[in-house]
């Protein structure tokens, strides 16, 4: 199969042309053919036209490519390796959604022929690329795994706005059903990652890597946010406390924040879930999930509180959230926690303002309910700085002071004000 994409005589698929996708279907058209499926015909209208909808690649990033976009199963048919990257959410119970990669299965099945490739990349439980999406494939081709088609998962590793660790410069995990596909899929993703392959002994053993990466930074974030917690009663500054922590060399270097997104607030659940399947209730990481889980509720009730003691009528007062996205310099709004501040906030009746650079109002009304603020000039009683975007960096003690009342509170959620506001009552984790 290598030999034969290498040659040009067979392409490659993409399905799932997404934060993940996109890239790595533009990276490998810049060394064979590329076929790019969507099911959206209004995303596939876009990057037709060079647009990425992600808005994390630029037009130039497009160009050079041996590239063709579309929705038609017909066009689609005429790969012979294919690259799964939908979504993996959870429900509103936190419980793993396999309905996008399950459909991708199906149109996989409806494409596939005698001697070709499947490789996997959407985030799973051990066992679910074998247990639950392959079967659905044989059903549907009539064909069957190793005999007469080949198998493979390879986690994805790419970080939105993140323009350091890229597709080719992290190194891919990939695996395969039997060693002659682990070999062939090994090479087809060293044309286009220059960091190098680990290849894995299993599909389920590269399942798994890929869902304790993510779970282990979770859990490390619900360390830093217990410890702000606890800090923050004993009016000792967390960040300063990292600090000196950090001139250990074993140290880890993590902070107290917010954990949304669509990768580490989401990865454990999908472990837990297979856990619970078996019998085993994985109590530390439910434990980690619950803290970050609940963080969101806890910097609302923080401000809240601030507001009770220094004014009269708490419904009046006004407080103003920056930052809307998951995380900073992305236009992701996907499992954003900053959503549930702004939810917890208007529990208690407070006024709340939302602006953000980077998020689309009408997808954060159709999403959350709220949409971002037309204007934000007016005297607020606490500004939160949920998340970190450069923009925002710039600003200074004068802005904050011009922009809040005298008690005003300044919550900077990722501490990147400390030391810097001098005229007003500040806050971080």
């Amino acid at each position: 199969m290598y030999q034969e994409l290498v040659d040009k005589k067979a392409k490659l698929a993409v399905i799932g042309l997404g934060y993940v996708g996109l890239p790595i279907a533009l990276e490998f058209a810049k060394k064979i053919p590329v076929i790019g499926f969507d099911i959206s015909s209004r995303r596939i209208g876009l990057m037709k036209q060079g647009i990425d909808p992600s808005n994390e690649l630029a037009k130039e990033d497009f160009e050079g490519c041996d590239m063709v976009f579309t929705d038609s199963l017909d066009v689609l048919r005429e790969a012979r390796f294919f690259i799964v990257a939908v979504p993996t959410p959870v429900d509103e119970h936190n419980v793993p959604d396999l309905g996008p990669v399950k459909k991708a299965s199906e149109t996989v099945g409806k494409v596939i022929k005698m001697g070709d490739y499947v490789v996997f990349e959407s985030t799973v439980y051990p066992g679910c690329t074998e247990e639950d999406c392959l079967p659905v494939i044989e059903k549907l081709s009539g064909l069957k795994n190793i005999a007469d088609f080949k198998l493979g998962y390879s986690p994805e590793r790419i970080n939105p706005g993140d323009k350091d660790h890229t597709l080719a410069t992290i190194v891919k995990v990939v695996s395969g059903c039997d060693s002659e596909s682990l070999e062939e899929i090994a090479k087809t993703y060293e044309l286009v990652v220059k960091a190098g392959v680990h290849r894995a002994s299993s599909i389920k053993v590269a399942e798994a890597a890929k869902i304790i990466e993510n779970t282990q930074r979770d859990l490390n974030i619900a360390l830093m946010n217990e410890l702000s917690i606890i800090f923050n009663m004993m009016n000792i500054n967390t960040y300063e406390v990292l600090e000196a922590a950090g001139t250990k060399w074993n140290f880890l270097k993590f902070q107290p924040g917010l954990v949304g997104g669509h990768c580490i607030g989401v990865d454990p659940y999908y472990l837990t879930y297979k856990a619970n399947e078996l019998g085993y209730d994985a109590e530390v990481i439910l434990a980690g999930r619950n803290i970050n889980d609940n963080m969101a509720k806890y910097v609302a009730k923080t401000v809240v509180q601030h507001i009770i003691k220094n004014t009269d009528d708490a419904k009046k007062a006004k407080v103003l959230v920056k930052g809307a996205t998951f995380k900073e310099n992305v236009s992701d709004i996907r499992n954003s926690k900053v959503a549930d501040v702004v939810k917890a906030l208007q529990s208690y009746d407070v006024n709340v303002d939302v602006e953000d650079p980077h998020a689309d109002s009408k997808e954060l009304k159709h999403e959350y309910g709220f949409e971002l603020a037309a204007k934000t000039d007016g005297m607020y009683d606490a500004v939160i700085v949920a998340v970190p975007h450069n923009e925002y960096r710039e600003l200074d003690d004068a802005y904050f002071t011009r922009i809040t009342k005298p008690h005003g509170l300044v919550a900077d959620l990722k501490g990147i004000f400390r030391d810097k506001i001098k005229n007003r009552p500040y806050w971080t984790l």
